[in-house]
């Protein structure tokens, strides 16, 4: 285990190698504004305007041109290949929380040693934005203000039990296992939404309109949002 890189009051951006929207970046650097990149999520932070205060990974996909434009002070090899680079920004920092863009959707298998790494690393508090959800570990206790109808997916990454409240479909008395019954497609039947399980290993997938709500749930009704930017002239 490498020591902490990046240490944060404030909630951090990880961006990876995949593509990032400039909505996308608009979205988490609003509430995570220190941004750190994840070897060749480097390049794609800078082409879309940002430069990260740190690189961290095992730089086989970071080009020669962005090592170049940040600078060896900006530049944190960990060369081990027994995890991912998603693994290895992740255990770098210390943050109530990240928001990770670009580690979903460009390929199945990196986007399922994301989520592996979501729950071994449960106690980092880290929300993965996709183009279309928000994906999170769920914690032994948690509360969602949501609206009836929204869509609430449960994706166990190892057999865990657990109770619910406000769901269409409740989970009370069910066993979720990766290889058997799994809770996706669900839907929120009441604006409060309480779940608790015995234990770790399971995804809540939200949409990605709901960060917000998923934020606040995790951190605590303290926590708000941005105000919304004013129209330009």
């Amino acid at each position: 285990m490498n020591p902490v890189i990046v240490q944060s009051s404030d909630g951090v951006t990880l961006v990876g190698g995949a593509p990032v929207s400039a909505a996308a970046f608009r979205l988490a650097l609003s509430r995570a504004p220190r941004l750190v990149a994840a070897d060749g999520g480097a390049d794609r932070a800078l082409a879309a305007g940002h430069r990260p205060e740190a690189v961290i990974g095992d730089f086989d996909s970071i080009s020669h041109a962005a090592r170049a434009s940040l600078g060896p002070d900006r530049l944190f090899p960990i060369a081990e290949q027994l995890t991912t680079d998603f693994d290895k920004v992740l255990r770098s920092v210390a943050a109530p929380f990240t928001l990770a863009l670009g580690f979903t959707g460009a390929r199945i298998d990196h986007g399922l040693a994301v989520f592996n790494t979501l729950v071994r690393q449960a106690d980092r508090r880290c929300l993965v934005l996709g183009p279309r959800d928000v994906v999170f570990h769920c914690p032994p206790a948690l509360d969602l203000r949501l609206s009836p109808g929204d869509r609430l997916s449960l994706f166990p990454m190892a057999r865990v039990t657990g109770r619910s409240t406000g769901l269409e479909w409740p989970i009370d008395g069910l066993t979720l296992a990766p290889d058997g019954m799994i809770g996706t497609s669900n839907r929120v039947a009441r604006r409060e939404v309480r779940l608790s399980v015995d234990g770790p290993g399971l995804l809540v997938i939200l949409p990605r309109a709901r960060l917000d709500a998923a934020l606040r749930s995790l951190l605590g009704e303290a926590w708000q949002p941005p105000p919304p930017a004013s129209p330009s002239r």
